[in-house]
């Protein structure tokens, strides 16, 4: 197997939490960046001993462009040291709009991003005030043109079916999406999770998710309203112009190893012979992950032997989340032999119901399966 090619770094600092939010991450301390950028260079050196050469680099968050210029060339510094990105390579940046000033555009361009994602989530001004949202919608159009100017590929990220959002609205979000100069979407139905400020308030009743049929004409909007104007519904939850995927979800999406740094973050590793499948998480606490580079502690909380029906289970399922489906003679190359026995007898369930369809070897989602597909993966990576 070759070595990774894909580094993720987690930058964990915002300037606050919005309500459906529970990312790893931390709000109103940025007294803790110089420590976290000392723990992320240990963290560096220590895992990779020397640069490695890599095909896409992806910076999340948290925010990276919360930090200060000063802050964020000191992060980008110490990444070009550590991280080659081919020529052809994809750097990409998420960004929030409120952050996105002339100098820190600058910073990223110079520094070899070519790809900034905005977590925009809406141009609807009452929407964003019930996201919890620091922007506004003239605000996030102005900053995509801007982004635009800066970089050969702008990503954004909307949320639809907020607590109270109509189709009507929803439409208009994303006609407005469409008439800016974007080149990928990601569009999420809003869950209220666990350790969010709206899982409190929806256990107080003071908000409520939108019906599931609701939810689902909006969905179903996004595929016929892009796919018409002909983008490429690509995964899930994505959709780009023709060429411009995102290249470092796909090394997920595939089962590709990647490296992760980071409070949170979780690297994915191969052994050289294909034997051995490894996950492995930092602690997600930023301070604990401070506390523990200074004192020379791992910085890992978790580690994870992945064995090989595991590997292809999974690799199985988030192959499927591509509309390109799952080759399943590569898949039997991984598992020695023919691997459909090992999905039924779900697999002959889904296919006979229509919500996965068999050409030759490829096995892909319908359109019928991708509307309830969250419901089909946990069958599929347990096994009978």
């Amino acid at each position: 197997m070759p070595p990774a090619r894909s580094a993720y770094v987690h930058i964990p600092f915002c300037s606050h939490r919005c309500g459906y939010c529970n990312f790893t991450l931390v709000a109103g301390r940025d007294d803790l960046v110089p420590a976290f950028l000392e723990a992320l260079a240990g963290e560096l050196a220590q895992t990779l001993g020397e640069p490695q050469t890599v095909d896409t680099i992806f910076l999340g968050g948290g925010t990276p462009t919360h930090l200060s210029p000063q802050s964020l060339e000191q992060l980008l510094q110490l990444l070009s040291q550590w991280l080659k990105l081919e020529p052809d390579g994809e750097y990409s940046c998420e960004a929030n709009p409120l952050d996105c000033t002339a100098q820190r555009l600058d910073l990223l361009r110079g520094y070899g991003v070519n790809r900034i994602s905005l977590g925009g989530q809406s141009f609807n001004d009452a929407k964003l005030l019930r996201l919890e949202r620091d922007h506004r919608g003239r605000q996030l159009a102005e900053v995509l043109g801007r982004c635009h100017e800066n970089f050969p590929r702008v990503a954004l990220d909307l949320i639809f079916a907020s607590p109270g959002e109509t189709l009507a609205e929803w439409q208009a979000d994303l006609a407005s999406a469409l008439a800016s100069p974007v080149s990928h979407l990601s569009t999420y139905g809003l869950t209220i999770e666990r350790g969010s400020a709206f899982y409190g308030r929806s256990l107080r009743r003071e908000l409520h998710e939108l019906a599931a049929e609701l939810q689902l004409e909006m969905y179903e909007h996004t595929i016929d309203e892009l796919t018409a104007r002909g983008w490429e519904h690509y995964e899930v939850s994505n959709f780009a112009r023709p060429g411009e995927r995102c290249r470092h979800n796909e090394a997920y999406w595939l089962g590709n190893p990647w490296l992760a740094f980071g409070p949170g973050a979780a690297s994915f590793e191969h052994s050289a012979d294909a034997q051995t499948f490894t996950r492995r998480v930092n602690h997600r606490s930023t301070t604990t992950y401070i506390r523990k580079h200074r004192h020379g502690e791992p910085l890992v909380s978790e580690s994870e032997q992945l064995s090989r029906e595991d590997f292809v289970r999974e690799r199985f399922v988030f192959g499927l989340r591509r509309l390109d489906g799952v080759d399943l003679a590569e898949l039997n190359r991984w598992w020695g032999g023919s691997v459909r026995n090992l999905f039924e007898p779900y697999l002959s369930r889904y296919i006979e119901r229509k919500w996965l369809v068999q050409t030759g070897d490829i096995i892909c989602l319908t359109r019928a399966g991708l509307v309830i597909s969250d419901g089909l993966w946990p069958d599929l990576l347990r096994g009978a």
